[in-house]
């Protein structure tokens, strides 16, 4: 069969005897890994090193080195296989040796656990403690207020990861404890901002949070997980870049302004299309803010403390001692915290030039006369809608432009008035296409 035991949380004096005695009685033994105080009660036999530096993912790494145990099982018959600390706690690989049909035979051993929980000064159990793998944090962590321990921080790339996760206050630490039970031993509390700073993170560290400050919304960061095991492991998603998703965001945007048409406000009708939207919305934001963690430029955590505080700043009416007498006001203190906040040179900066025709002259109308007013009655801007002139490119600008300002005067979105006609106008002609009816079907 194959025997698996724990090497103990670091020092060998915790090694169990059941643990020894199985290790001298079988010539065919494996580690997990050499990188442990004790492995070298193993002797020198092979380890699984090379699979963790030529895997892509640890899901490949575990699935690796089950496969090498079955098929050395099937070739040498009883086999014995080491891991760090104890082979119940927090190893995936004793979970894929039970799914297998190999027998299995697994002796405790002293978990880091143990050793944690001395330093710490706490009953687990008492506490209601929640062991936390590193690498799944930021959706395990979700709805959680502490304490909490985090294993499997062997880098400080993991560290990082947990603390992104987290939108802490200022109150917000952690205990991190490394090496716990071998004279290396370090166990200190840092700041939360300073969890992926303060040591370098090796297979020896996790993190204990007695309590957080700011719990993670548990849908929200499902989300955010997802969207990063499709990058790992569906093909089409690992193409992607940020220019080929510009289609499907601009679509997706679109079906959100359709659905939005769709919602009815009375008899609540549309809702359910809005709400399905809005989720393919977010997802095209979440695929490029996990494009963008991957480039080591920021994180959907970043993307989401970003407009939490320009909100905040650009509301001081709600959130400072402004005053705002209405809406028009808090638009002016819109824009004049714009204009301050990203040094822009011009009222017109910053208007996507992207914008379809129609809401990109309605923007830039509103800036500029905001700023600099023209004296034009309404019945003059009819008169320049309705040009006399032979018919030119000039000609129809101008129009557009007089009826554009004439809807933004009075209210009117004039892309969402031209976009209802002309659906209004595609039914009509869908209604009569294909008989001889005559019907002046563009205008109604």
């Amino acid at each position: 069969m194959i025997t698996v035991v724990g090497l103990g949380p670091g020092d060998p004096a915790l090694v169990t005897a059941e643990t020894t005695k199985a290790i001298a009685a079988h010539n065919v033994r494996f580690l997990r890994t050499r990188q442990h105080p004790s492995a070298y009660l193993m002797g020198d036999c092979p380890s699984f090193d090379e699979v963790y530096e030529q895997a892509d993912t640890f899901d490949d790494v575990y699935n690796e080195i089950t496969e090498r145990l079955l098929a050395a099982h099937a070739e040498h018959g009883d086999v014995l296989y080491a891991v760090p600390g104890s082979p119940l706690v927090l190893e995936r690989t004793v979970r894929h040796l039970r799914s297998s049909e190999a027998p299995l035979k697994v002796l405790a051993g002293v978990s880091f656990l143990d050793a944690i929980w001395t330093r710490l000064g706490i009953d687990p159990i008492e506490e209601r403690v929640r062991l936390i793998d590193g690498h799944t944090f930021a959706s395990d962590v979700a709805g959680e207020v502490g304490p909490i321990l985090v294993a499997h921080t062997h880098n400080n790339r993991v560290l990082s990861d947990v603390k992104l996760a987290i939108d802490a206050d200022d109150d917000q630490t952690a205990v991190i404890l490394q090496a716990v039970g071998t004279p290396d031993e370090v166990v200190m509390e840092v700041a939360w901002s300073e969890l992926d700073r303060a040591l370098t993170a090796d297979h020896l560290t996790s993190v204990y949070i007695p309590r957080i400050t700011a719990p993670v919304a548990i849908e929200l960061m499902r989300s955010v997980e997802l969207v990063h095991r499709l990058r790992q492991d569906c093909p089409w998603d690992q193409e992607q870049t940020h220019e080929s998703l510009r289609r499907h965001l601009l679509e997706e945007t679109y079906e959100v302004l359709e659905a939005i048409d769709g919602v009815d406000t009375e008899t609540l009708d549309g809702y359910v299309d809005l709400e399905e939207e809005l989720g393919d919305l977010w997802f095209q934001i979440l695929f490029h803010a996990e494009l963008a963690t991957e480039a080591g430029q920021f994180t959907i955590a970043d993307v989401a403390r970003g407009i939490h505080d320009k909100l905040v700043s650009r509301h001081p009416h709600v959130f400072g001692d402004a005053v705002a007498a209405d809406a028009e006001a808090v638009l002016s203190t819109w824009e004049q915290a714009k204009v301050a906040e990203k040094n822009r040179e011009s009222v017109m900066d910053g208007i996507p030039a992207a914008l379809p025709a129609l809401t990109f002259t309605e923007k830039i109308l509103k800036k500029g006369l905001a700023t600099k007013p023209v004296d034009l009655t309404d019945d003059q801007l009819r008169a320049l809608a309705t040009p006399s002139t032979p018919v030119t490119d000039a000609v129809i600008a101008q129009a557009l432009i007089a009826m554009v300002e004439l809807a933004r005067r009075a209210g009117v979105d004039a892309e969402g008035a031209l976009r209802a006609a002309s659906t209004d106008a595609r039914d009509r002609f869908k209604s009569i296409e294909g008989t001889d009816v005559a019907e002046a079907w563009i205008l109604g």
